[in-house]
């Protein structure tokens, strides 16, 4: 499943611990993929508190918590500071419990109740508070042990997908250098490989591409460190490649005098048109004032209507609507670039 859906799924789960409508979540999917840092986009965006609780690092007694004798002589358990407290977390938030699957059987039983119960012992999750949790698939190579059937039956499921549009809109959103965005257009069976069988120690995911936007922004200056260091992240095959594209993109046509309505070629090359349209994107995203600067965003719509494949002109627009919204629409050009490439408008 995509994240851009796994992302309105646990909003919404988020939202119905309000009417007692929540149930908790369980995000499957290979490493790098996104699960930890969905979640932690959700808490940021709803500006709500977030447990963390990596059950792999973790006792059974951690979480259940430490028996100790009352002045009475009986027995109760101390509650474990990290679990939600209203009073000390507020009372909305996600309990997150990560590495779910690469517990030990003991750990992963004491989280039985906790999880569809909402209770361990003496203690109750405040009703405001979601429960989510992730962990790798068996076959993924990572340290994971079968998950019980009981514990199982306590969440609802949800695999998933690496998806370069996803990626995409998170890109622009965090200012990933336009480099990567142009790259994983051209090849976008690079944005996740992983191979269990093989176990590599590097591979090109969602994750370590944020690691090469690092390697951009830290070597940039000094091509045999980035080299090197995209290696590092990416994995031998991908780290190359990547670098090859980096050194021919150097024929890249003059982007201002696009943007200042200049007549410029578009490149016979596929992987320089995917790098044109993210350069463009990258400067559209810059502009700040539309009113001051529409021409320049006219002049890329011209320019969409040259690519020798409609579909590269449709996607540059469509990267232009996820920065500019209905701003787009009421460029001059909008309209006839409409009619002429995807046909959505008559006269």
């Amino acid at each position: 499943m995509r994240l851009s859906l796994i992302k309105k799924i646990l909003r919404y789960e988020l939202d119905a611990t309000c009417d007692g409508t929540h149930t908790p979540v369980m995000l499957w999917g290979p490493p790098g993929v996104g699960k930890s840092q969905i979640v932690a986009q959700i808490a940021e965006e709803r500006k709500t508190h977030l447990i963390d609780i990596r059950l792999s690092q973790l006792e059974p007694s951690d979480l259940r918590g430490i028996p100790f004798r009352t002045d009475k002589g009986d027995v109760e358990w101390a509650i474990p500071r990290m679990l939600p407290d209203v009073e000390r977390h507020g009372e909305r938030g996600i309990l997150f419990l990560d590495e779910i699957n690469a517990a030990p059987p003991s750990v992963s039983a004491a989280a039985y109740q906790l999880i569809l119960d909402r209770k361990l012992g003496n203690y109750t999750v405040p009703e405001g508070w979601a429960i989510f949790a992730a962990g790798n698939r068996q076959g993924d190579r990572g340290v994971a042990f079968v998950m019980p059937a009981p514990l199982s039956n306590r969440f609802s499921h949800y695999e998933l997908d690496a998806n370069l549009e996803d990626w995409v809109s998170w890109a622009m959103e965090h200012d990933i250098d336009q480099h990567l965005i142009g790259f994983l257009r051209f090849r976008p069976e690079l944005l996740f490989e992983y191979i269990a069988e093989q176990n590599p120690i590097a591979f090109p995911s969602p994750r370590t591409w944020e690691f090469a936007d690092r390697a951009l922004k830290k070597f940039q200056d000094t091509p045999e460190l980035l080299s090197v260091a995209l290696e590092a992240a990416l994995g031998q095959s991908a780290g190359i490649e990547f670098m090859a594209y980096l050194e021919h993109i150097e024929k890249l046509p003059d982007i201002d005098a696009i943007l200042r309505g200049e007549k410029v070629d578009v490149p016979e090359e596929v992987d320089l048109q995917y790098a044109i349209a993210a350069a463009l994107t990258r400067r559209a995203k810059g502009i700040t004032d539309i009113k001051k600067e529409r021409d320049k965003l006219e002049n890329i719509l011209l320019f969409a209507n040259k690519f020798p494949q409609r579909e590269m002109g449709v996607m540059l627009v469509s990267d232009l609507h996820r920065i500019l919204e209905d701003e787009l629409f009421k460029l001059d050009q909008f309209t006839p670039w409409a009619q002429d490439t995807v046909g959505l408008f008559t006269e």
